[in-house]
């Protein structure tokens, strides 16, 4: 089978069709992949490291403001539907599932046309208008939330799937991962991120923390400010005079998540999808600040999913009391069983077969078309 894998600009979207990709290969060694991806995004430096090969297509988020922004738009993802098409003629895929990403309208449309298996991820509770568009040209959407269907039109489509992450996430354990990354077996972890470029409002939490917990011996810290952030938190650290000890770890980007995730006991995070999927694999308590700057505002559709099972502490951005997150983290710090109960919720909120019901369902579709 041939598959083109197509979703970019975030890893959000990237690793979990990166994921996907892996799967197929698993079950098959001899699927071949192809990842395509667009100009603008990081898949140009993260997918060569997975060893798929990738192409690049034109490819531009819908802009409404104005006319010209609009015809621009147009522009743009026409010449990507053109670029697409020339890519799927050369490759001649089978099937093609995009992961989200304004990447995947030219290419699926595309795949459309020319009569592809098509197939859709949706990671967030409430979707984007580009994947509610696109509805109309896959065969089947995989949700990464079920209560992304009432968004949609045709639930006929919807497959209940979850989001999928990477293979690590399940192999390998807490006391494993906190052998790997030096952290004390007994310790208290705190892990906080805000995305590979950071969230200022995530950051003010954590520099609290750090004061806090500086120095603690039963504590461990790990800060990831994101790459825009770092150079400014370590200088508002030094202003406030605080020499970081050893427990405390500050970095300016996180390249082992899943060893930091699994390594933690309460994460404190934005609620990207992926984000979200990770956390809750991992088993983790978790307090999640969602960005009130994304469409819909899914992420606190996606962080409402969990909170509402007892996986995790919903703050909205505009209710964020610093000093109401410390109490909370010393909550569960002084109440091991509180924390032993989130974490418990929150493991259950995970997609463990997200990816054998995407990958399966896949197919036996194909399988079908060639009886």
């Amino acid at each position: 089978m041939r598959v083109i894998v197509t979703g970019g600009g975030t890893g959000g979207h990237i690793y979990p069709a990166l994921a996907i990709a892996d799967k197929f290969k698993e079950i098959d060694s001899s699927t071949e992949i192809l990842y395509v991806g667009c100009y603008e995004g990081i898949e140009k430096e993260v997918v060569p490291k997975s060893g798929y090969d990738m192409e690049i297509v034109d490819a531009r988020w819908i802009e409404k403001k104005t006319p010209g922004q609009m015809i621009k738009t147009g522009v743009r993802v026409a010449k990507g539907i053109h670029e697409a098409k020339r890519v799927i003629k050369k490759f001649k895929p089978d099937v093609i599932i995009g992961t989200g990403g304004y990447v995947c309208f030219p290419v699926l449309v595309a795949g459309h046309t020319q009569k592809c298996l098509c197939y859709l991820h949706e990671q967030n509770a409430y979707p984007g208008l580009a994947n509610r568009t696109l509805e109309k040209y896959v065969k089947n959407i995989f949700l990464g939330f079920p209560d992304a269907s009432q968004y949609f039109k045709e639930p006929s489509k919807h497959v209940n799937a979850g989001n999928p992450v990477r293979k690590n996430f399940f192999r390998i354990s807490k006391q494993e991962a906190r052998r790997k990354l030096n952290i004390p077996q007994d310790d208290f972890v705190v892990f906080t991120f805000g995305g590979s470029l950071g969230a200022p409002k995530i950051n003010e939490v954590a520099v609290e923390l750090v004061q806090l917990f500086n120095g603690h011996e039963d504590v461990s810290m790990i800060m990831g400010t994101g790459k825009w952030y770092y150079d400014e938190i370590m200088g508002e650290i030094t202003k406030k005079g605080t020499d970081i000890k050893e427990n405390i770890r500050v970095k300016d980007y996180i390249e082992n998540m899943d060893l930091h995730l699994l390594a933690c006991d309460v994460v404190i995070s934005r609620a990207g999808a992926l984000s979200v999927a990770e956390t809750t694999v991992s088993g983790k308590a978790a307090i999640l600040i969602p960005s009130p700057h994304v469409t819909g505002n899914h992420q606190y559709y996606n962080a409402k999913a969990v909170a509402d099972r007892g996986g995790a502490i919903l703050i909205e951005e505009k209710d964020l009391q610093i000093q109401k997150v410390v109490e909370d983290v010393l909550r569960l710090k002084n109440n091991p069983d509180m924390l032993a109960e989130m974490s418990k919720a929150s493991r259950a909120c995970a997609p463990d077969k997200a990816l054998d019901i995407i990958c399966g369902k896949i197919i036996s579709d194909y399988e079908s078309l060639k009886r």
